[in-house]
């Protein structure tokens, strides 16, 4: 005889219906915010400890070397720091 305690009543199983959002591409009228690109910057496998970047800055393109950020700004490895808010797009080299 086997006993149930009522747990597991409803069980979904799918192999075929999984959504995978990593390898979906952003469409182009997406484009990700300074946040998310900063994200992605530090996040990378290829971050160790800095990361050469081309900051679009009120116009201006150029180029830092990033080493940490904080909640407003980007910390460079010369200990400069960078406000998040000024900065139009980043890239990185």
């Amino acid at each position: 005889k086997v006993e149930t305690t009522g747990n597991n009543n409803k069980v979904f199983y799918s192999s075929k219906n999984e959504e995978r959002t990593a390898d979906v591409p952003v469409s182009k009228g997406r484009e990700k915010n300074i946040n998310q690109k900063i994200s992605e910057i530090f996040s990378s496998s290829t971050y160790v400890y800095k990361a050469d970047v081309e900051l679009t800055i009120r116009g201006d393109i150029v180029t830092k070397r990033i080493v940490g950020r904080n909640s407003t700004h980007l910390i460079t490895l010369d200990n400069e720091l960078i406000p998040i808010s000024d900065i139009t797009d980043i890239k990185r080299k």
